[in-house]
Protein backbone atom coordinates (compact mmCIF):
# COMPACT_ATOMS: atom_id res chain seq x y z
CA UNK A 1 0.00 0.00 0.00
CA UNK A 2 1.09 3.37 -0.38
CA UNK A 3 0.07 6.12 2.01
CA UNK A 4 0.41 9.12 1.66
CA UNK A 5 -0.93 12.67 3.28
CA UNK A 6 -1.62 14.88 6.31
CA UNK A 7 -4.86 14.38 8.45
CA UNK A 8 -5.27 16.06 11.52
CA UNK A 9 -7.90 14.05 13.60
CA UNK A 10 -9.00 13.92 16.94
CA UNK A 11 -9.13 11.28 19.51
CA UNK A 12 -12.25 10.84 21.70
CA UNK A 13 -12.24 10.65 25.46
CA UNK A 14 -11.46 6.47 25.31
CA UNK A 15 -8.58 6.93 22.77
CA UNK A 16 -10.57 5.82 19.79
CA UNK A 17 -9.02 7.03 16.02
CA UNK A 18 -11.60 7.28 13.13
CA UNK A 19 -9.11 6.83 9.91
CA UNK A 20 -9.93 8.82 7.04
CA UNK A 21 -12.13 7.78 4.67
CA UNK A 22 -9.04 7.66 1.97
CA UNK A 23 -7.14 5.26 4.19
CA UNK A 24 -10.00 3.16 4.68
CA UNK A 25 -10.81 3.26 0.87
CA UNK A 26 -6.31 1.97 0.85
CA UNK A 27 -6.96 -0.41 3.84
CA UNK A 28 -9.76 -1.94 2.13
CA UNK A 29 -12.01 -4.94 3.70
CA UNK A 30 -9.52 -5.57 6.80
CA UNK A 31 -10.35 -5.48 10.19
CA UNK A 32 -7.31 -5.26 12.07
CA UNK A 33 -4.53 -3.33 11.90
CA UNK A 34 -0.91 -3.44 13.90
CA UNK A 35 0.17 -0.60 16.35
CA UNK A 36 3.70 -0.16 17.79
CA UNK A 37 6.00 2.46 19.05
CA UNK A 38 7.81 4.29 16.40
CA UNK A 39 11.65 5.87 16.82
CA UNK A 40 10.35 9.45 17.17
CA UNK A 41 8.03 9.23 20.08
CA UNK A 42 4.83 8.84 17.77
CA UNK A 43 2.88 5.57 16.40
CA UNK A 44 3.41 3.49 13.99
CA UNK A 45 0.36 1.71 12.68
CA UNK A 46 0.45 -0.78 9.30
CA UNK A 47 -1.77 -3.00 7.33
CA UNK A 48 -1.19 -7.02 7.86
CA UNK A 49 0.49 -6.99 4.46
CA UNK A 50 2.49 -4.00 4.74
CA UNK A 51 3.40 -5.75 7.85
CA UNK A 52 4.34 -9.05 6.71
CA UNK A 53 6.60 -7.54 4.24
CA UNK A 54 8.70 -5.46 7.08
CA UNK A 55 8.68 -9.10 9.25
CA UNK A 56 10.28 -10.57 5.65
CA UNK A 57 12.77 -7.65 5.34
CA UNK A 58 13.96 -7.95 8.75
CA UNK A 59 14.22 -11.98 8.77
CA UNK A 60 16.55 -10.96 6.13
CA UNK A 61 18.90 -10.19 8.68
CA UNK A 62 21.68 -13.09 9.96
CA UNK A 63 20.88 -14.37 13.36
CA UNK A 64 23.95 -13.42 14.73
CA UNK A 65 22.95 -9.92 14.09
CA UNK A 66 22.79 -8.85 17.54
CA UNK A 67 20.94 -5.23 16.62
CA UNK A 68 18.47 -6.90 14.61
CA UNK A 69 17.47 -8.94 17.15
CA UNK A 70 17.00 -6.49 19.86
CA UNK A 71 15.13 -4.76 16.77
CA UNK A 72 12.68 -7.22 16.01
CA UNK A 73 12.27 -8.07 19.58
CA UNK A 74 11.33 -4.97 20.90
CA UNK A 75 8.96 -4.21 17.65
CA UNK A 76 7.05 -6.83 17.68
CA UNK A 77 6.41 -7.53 21.36
CA UNK A 78 5.19 -3.61 21.87
CA UNK A 79 3.18 -4.18 19.00
CA UNK A 80 -0.54 -4.60 19.54
CA UNK A 81 -3.07 -5.92 17.22
CA UNK A 82 -6.46 -3.19 17.49
CA UNK A 83 -9.57 -4.09 15.77
CA UNK A 84 -11.07 -1.56 13.23
CA UNK A 85 -15.31 -1.04 13.77
CA UNK A 86 -16.99 -0.58 10.45
CA UNK A 87 -16.58 3.39 10.98
CA UNK A 88 -13.19 2.94 10.68
CA UNK A 89 -12.54 3.68 14.06
CA UNK A 90 -10.08 2.14 15.79
CA UNK A 91 -9.14 2.32 20.08
CA UNK A 92 -5.73 3.35 20.40
CA UNK A 93 -4.06 1.22 23.84
CA UNK A 94 -3.58 3.18 26.56
CA UNK A 95 0.35 2.34 27.22
CA UNK A 96 1.14 2.79 23.64
CA UNK A 97 -0.89 6.49 23.82
CA UNK A 98 0.69 7.35 27.22
CA UNK A 99 4.00 6.35 24.73
CA UNK A 100 3.72 8.84 21.85
CA UNK A 101 1.99 11.42 24.94
CA UNK A 102 -0.66 11.71 22.60
CA UNK A 103 -3.41 14.60 23.74
CA UNK A 104 -6.58 14.77 21.85
CA UNK A 105 -5.12 16.53 18.56
CA UNK A 106 -3.61 14.28 16.73
CA UNK A 107 -2.07 14.24 13.25
CA UNK A 108 -2.43 10.87 10.92
CA UNK A 109 0.34 11.12 8.45
CA UNK A 110 1.06 8.92 5.87
CA UNK A 111 5.06 7.32 5.00
CA UNK A 112 4.34 4.89 2.30
CA UNK A 113 4.11 1.65 3.68
CA UNK A 114 3.07 2.65 6.73
CA UNK A 115 1.18 5.47 9.16
CA UNK A 116 2.63 7.42 11.80
CA UNK A 117 0.01 9.27 14.54
CA UNK A 118 1.60 11.74 16.32
CA UNK A 119 0.36 14.27 19.02
CA UNK A 120 -0.39 17.67 16.71
CA UNK A 121 2.00 20.06 18.37
CA UNK A 122 4.86 17.46 18.55
CA UNK A 123 4.55 16.81 14.75
CA UNK A 124 4.44 20.54 13.94
CA UNK A 125 7.05 21.14 16.11
CA UNK A 126 9.16 17.93 14.44
CA UNK A 127 7.89 19.04 10.82
CA UNK A 128 9.03 22.32 11.18
CA UNK A 129 12.81 21.21 12.88
CA UNK A 130 12.86 18.79 9.95
CA UNK A 131 11.81 21.42 7.33
CA UNK A 132 14.61 24.06 8.22
CA UNK A 133 17.20 21.26 7.56
CA UNK A 134 15.26 19.70 4.36
CA UNK A 135 18.04 20.33 1.97
CA UNK A 136 20.87 19.14 4.02
CA UNK A 137 18.37 15.90 4.77
CA UNK A 138 17.87 15.60 0.69
CA UNK A 139 21.46 15.99 -0.24
CA UNK A 140 22.51 13.34 2.63
CA UNK A 141 19.47 11.14 0.71
CA UNK A 142 21.01 11.54 -2.59
CA UNK A 143 24.44 10.86 -1.65
CA UNK A 144 23.38 7.52 0.23
CA UNK A 145 21.16 6.39 -2.85
CA UNK A 146 24.59 7.06 -4.90
CA UNK A 147 26.58 5.06 -2.65
CA UNK A 148 24.38 1.91 -3.06
CA UNK A 149 24.12 2.41 -6.39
Amino acid sequence: MLFTGTHPRTLDDKNRLILPKRIREELGATERIFVTPGPDQCLWIFAQQDLEQLAHKLDQAPATDAEARVFRRLFFAQMEAVDLDKTGRVLIPDRLARFAELEKEVVLIGVRDHLELWDRAAWEARREELMAHSPEIALRAKQARQQTT
